[in-house]
Parts: structure tokens; sequence; C-alpha cells
């Protein structure tokens, strides 16, 4: 039989596949059992149209026979098989697909779709094989042919026996090169798993011959070995069945079979999608944090499947960074898939989806926080800093999208509130929102700049993450209510008359600020009269968009850029220090430095700020108490 010559492109592309579309050996199966699976439901379309065949689903399936002596893999489906003609056009000419003439011409009928569009993925066979051979009889023929290659040097096409109609494809797996294990083709195990990982979810049955040990019959010791026909596919995927169909175990276990994690979801998400694009998924919302969440090894992403096959193991695009803890699956009929199937051509059905599951996620956590208080606290407590950081990341531009999400410590409720429970519950002449900074909870409760606002019956909002502020920043504000850190220099609650009073002991203690902020030359912009000071001496306050929290964490990264805080130090001219800087400013200007200096640093270990000189403010204590 002489050698036919691939066509000079389809050499080229032929070339291609085998070097450089596919990122994946293992891929070739999967390419494989999804032809075979075509082929069979192209008998499933003809059935639905021609009285005189009848399909019955369970004389239709797809078997795995690997052999290890002979070196061999063959992949046999029950399906529609090839004529003469077929496997010349077919097989002859690469990215000429049968799966796509046919499907353009059968009206598809029941939701089932035909995955094999571009004809190219039969040829990932030689990424694995030196020998491809393939043996096909039509459905309505008595004649079979064989189809043989080596690859990109040409094929032979010849007459063969084959009793019943469809295709066997036998590949002569390689031999194992210095990096390449092509031995993992002919185990048992590894087959399984590849069938599992890519095909699971495959309409037909994929058998294989497994085997295993049982105890021999009559012996309680003895085991002896047997081989048994398997099917090793689930078939039908969890999330083509009816949500009214399933159970919360359903979807947990499906959770850990598809190892999304190692704990329970918080919350599952089944959804059906039939209009102008198609598709369904389910997500899950994790109760904890994976280990290597915040590293550079973790992948955000979920599992993408056309037709209920793999295409990718995390396709990104269908998640936001800021919902990056999602895991889950998608199913979509109507991708558009690059020619490996591995990648999606970025289109507008990819960003459809995309669209509708972070609009999805986002009505999800709301009802939990609704719903379910204790669940969503638990998810907070794992997640919420993603969330902030989502609020902060691209110029605050999904601000409006998180915003609802956020949970703070509540100094009135002593417990976590939402933005929206803070607005509801703010008196009449309340114009801010407050917040305060600090390493803790009990930290900040003990701040000398909550006094005020604490007294006028304000709620303060807790910030005890470093991404707090900056993502508060970002928002600026919230229903109208802008955010105010009760260290800032107004806070908007002062009363004319403790304004007037005020002002009146700034003026008459002018050259005392004067001289104390000369002292401190640089590191204060001013030193002033404090407004919300009640029974604390001092205290810093900033002016500018820089706090005092910011600088620290600023100050602690790589890069540090050396970036300051405005600072005010802020004197209560109620406390008895007052009267002694007055006396000491009028009798001792050497004491006025050496208070000035206490204060100073007495209000930075308050704020968790280093002192600039222990040693210096040590010797100054001592001098106090001489």
């Amino acid at each position: 039989m002489a050698k036919q010559q691939f066509k000079a492109e389809s050499k080229r592309l032929l070339e291609m596949m085998i070097n450089s579309i596919y990122s994946q050996r293992e891929v070739f199966l999967r390419e494989l059992i999804s032809n075979a699976s075509d082929a069979i439901d192209k008998i499933y379309y003809k059935a639905l149209t021609d009285e005189s065949l009848t399909f019955d689903q369970e004389n239709y399936y797809i078997k795995v026979t690997p052999n290890k002596e002979n070196r061999t893999l063959t992949i046999t489906d029950t399906g529609i098989g090839m004529t003469k003609e077929e496997l010349e056009n077919n097989l002859g000419v690469i990215a000429k697909s049968g799966s796509l003439a046919f499907k353009t011409e059968n009206e598809l009928k029941d939701g089932h779709d035909i995955i094999g569009q571009f004809g190219v993925g039969f040829y990932a066979a030689f990424m694995v094989a030196d020998v491809v051979t393939v043996v096909s009889r039509a459905l309505g023929s008595d004649e079979a042919y064989k189809w043989q290659s080596e690859g990109a040097e040409g094929y032979t096409i010849e007459p063969h026996e084959k009793d019943t109609v469809g295709t066997e494809i036998i590949l002569q797996i390689k031999e194992n090169a210095e990096e390449e294990n092509y031995d993992e083709f002919l185990e048992e195990y590894s087959l399984k798993t590849i069938i599992k990982k890519y095909s699971d979810f495959i309409r037909y049955p994929i058998k294989m011959d497994v085997s295993g040990q049982r105890p021999k019959e009559d012996s309680d010791d003895e085991l002896e070995s047997y081989v048994e026909e398997q099917t090793i596919n689930s078939m039908v995927p969890i999330w083509r069945k009816n949500k009214s169909e399933l159970t919360d175990e359903d979807y947990e276990k499906f959770y850990q079979e598809k190892h999304y994690g190692f704990d329970k979801p918080l919350k599952h998400i089944h959804i059906s999608v039939d209009g102008t694009i198609r598709y369904q998924s389910i997500l899950y919302i994790p109760e904890n944090m994976p280990f290597d969440y915040y590293s550079k090894e973790y992948e955000k992403g979920l599992e993408l499947y056309s037709n209920g096959v793999l295409i990718m193991n995390k396709s990104a695009d269908l998640l936001p960074d800021y919902f990056s803890f999602v895991k889950g699956m998608v199913d979509s009929e109507d991708l558009s898939l690059n020619i490996s199937r591995e990648m999606l051509q970025h289109d507008r059905q990819l960003k459809l989806i995309a669209k509708n599951i972070n609009k999805k996620i986002k009505n999800e956590l709301q009802s939990l926080m609704k719903n379910d208080r204790e669940k969503y606290e638990t998810f907070y407590k794992a997640f919420g800093r993603q969330l902030k950081y989502g609020v902060y990341s691209d110029f605050g531009s999904n601000k409006e999208v998180l915003q609802d999400l956020l949970l703070f410590h509540s100094s009135k409720e002593n417990k976590l509130v939402s933005l929206d429970e803070y607005v509801s519950s703010m008196p009449e002449d309340q114009k801010y929102i407050y917040y305060a900074s600090g390493e803790s909870i009990d930290r900040i409760e003990k701040l000398p700049q909550t006094e005020l606002v604490s007294e006028k019956g304000y709620e303060i909002l807790y910030f005890t993450e470093d991404i707090d502020e900056f993502a508060i920043k970002m928002l600026m504000n919230y229903k109208e209510k802008e955010f105010k850190s009760v260290s800032s220099g107004d806070l908007g609650i002062e009363s004319d008359e403790n304004e007037a009073q005020t002002e009146t002991e700034r003026a008459e203690n002018k050259d005392l600020f004067d001289f104390m902020k000369n002292v401190l030359s640089s590191k204060v912009k001013d030193v002033r009269i404090s407004k919300r000071l009640k029974s604390h001496p001092v205290c810093l306050t900033t002016e500018g968009d820089v706090t005092i929290e910011m600088e620290k964490i600023l100050s602690a990264m790589p890069d540090n850029q050396n970036v300051k805080a405005d600072k005010v130090l802020e004197i209560n001219s109620s406390h008895e220090v007052f009267q002694s800087l007055k006396n000491a400013f009028e009798n001792d200007k050497d004491k006025v430095t050496l208070y000035t200096n206490l204060l100073y640093n007495q209000a930075l270990l308050i704020e968790g700020l280093p002192i600039q000189d222990p040693v210096e403010f040590t010797n100054d204590m001592c001098k106090v108490m001489v």
C-alpha cells in the first residue's frame, strides 16, 4: 500500500501539533475520548430523524485498553464510524473536522453538542505515539478500513476486518526518553487519573479492565488477583442535575472530590443560565483561608469545562482578584476555544459569564450577611482583608461592588457592623462616620483621641488591620457621609462656646505654644490647645491625608519612602500638666523644654511609635523625679 502524503500545510500543522500546541502530553487522551463521544453523539442525532435507527444508550460506550507488553494503548468506541472517504478527509487533511461539518448540517437537540470543532485533537496522539492506527467501520457499511501513520511523513489507508460499527485507535506508545516518561500512559492508575481529571463527565461510559485483589474463597489469609471491567467516569455531572435532587451533602462531597479545599464550604452557589450565554456553575465560599493564599504559589480561578470536558484547571479570567477565594467550576457550550482547546479566546461570552458570576457572588455574600450573620462573620474573618484590598486596588474602581460587604468593630455594639448598619443608627446631628486606627481593639479603646467622640455618644469604627485606613481613604464616603478619623484636626462636633473658649486660651498662651513648637522643631507641625481631650494630658493628631497609622505601615514596607504624617501635639488645657507648663514658662524655660520633650515622647508611646532617643527619654524622666 503506497504511502500518501499530508498536504503541505497539513504537514506543517502536524509538526506544530506534536511540538507546541498542547502544553501537557496527557491531554491526548482527553482529545481521543472527546472524539469518541462525538462519534456516539452522531448516531444519537441520526436516530432522532431516522425511524430505522433506535438509540439505546446502554449499548454505547468508550473503552480504554493498555497493553504493557506490546506498548499499545487502544481507545475503542461504538460510535458512527468512518468510511474510507471520511478517513481520507478527516484524518488526511489536518484541521478538517468531521464533527464541525456534522454540527453545521444538523440541528442540535436536547442540549447535546459536538466538541471536536477544530479537527486537530486527534493528532495530539503523536505526542505520545510513534505509530497511530485507526480501524473504523461506518454505520450502514459492511466494509472496514485501516488508517495508519508514523507522523508527518504521511499515512496509508487499506481495507481491514472489523465485525462491529465504530472506531478503534491503537497507539504504539513511545519508549521512555531521558526526560520523558511515556510508561505512565500504559499504567492503570495514571490512565484512570487522566480520565477522571479531563473526561469524568463525558455522557457515555468510559470503561477499563481494572485489576485488584480480594480474599480467596474458603480462605481468610490468602488473596487472589482478579480483573474486572469498570466504568471510570461519573457521566452525569452534579451541575446538570436539578437543585431539588441535591442535598448539602452532595455539594460537600463534590467539593471534597474536586480537592477544592480540606475544609467544609460555608456556602455553595448553583447557577444555571440559559439565555444569551448558556452556562452552568457550582461555586463555593470556603470556610478557611488556604495556607498559601497570600503567596506567589496561589492560583485563583475556576475549573472550566466545555460541554463536560475539562478545558482549564484554573480560569483566572472568570474571577476578579477580590473574589479570588471562590472555588468551583463553570461549564458552557458557547465558549470560543483556541485550537488546542486548552485556552480561551478572550471574547464576549467569557466576559459575560465572568460578569454574571461576579454579580452572583456578591448577592450571595450579601444574603449570607443578612440571613446567617454568624456564618458571614466566619467568612469575613478569613477573607475580609481581601475585600478591603479590592476596595483599595485599581484606584477604587471596585468600591461600589464591595462597600456593602465590609464589616468593622463598633465601639457601641462591641461587635462587627456593616457601613449600612452604622449609617442607619447615626443620630441626625452626626456629620461624619468616625473611626479610630490601632493595633488592637484594646489599644484603640484607650486612645485619648476617642474621648470627645465617645462623650457625644457617637459610634466609632475600630480599624485594626493595616489595609483598613487605606481602603477607607479610597472609599472617601458612604451614603454621602464622609469618613473622619478621631485623630483628624477638625472633628466637626465642637460647640460654638467651646470654640470661643479654645480660641481665647490659644491666644493667651500663644508664646508658650510657639516656644514648645520651637523645642520640637521639625518633629511636629504645630502645638495647640486640644478640643478633644477630657482626662488625658496630651495626644498626637494629624493634618493632611497621611495619618499616624498609615505612616507606621508605610515605614514598615521594603521600599520605605520615609513618608511622614503631619503631626500636631495637642495639650489638654483642663489637665494639671498644663498649669505646670504655664508656671514653668513664667519661671524656668529649661523646665518647659524638659516637659515638652516628655509630653511629646509620651504621645509617641500612646500611638505605638518609636521614641527617637530612649536614653534621653529615661534621663528626662529621672530629672522630673529628682
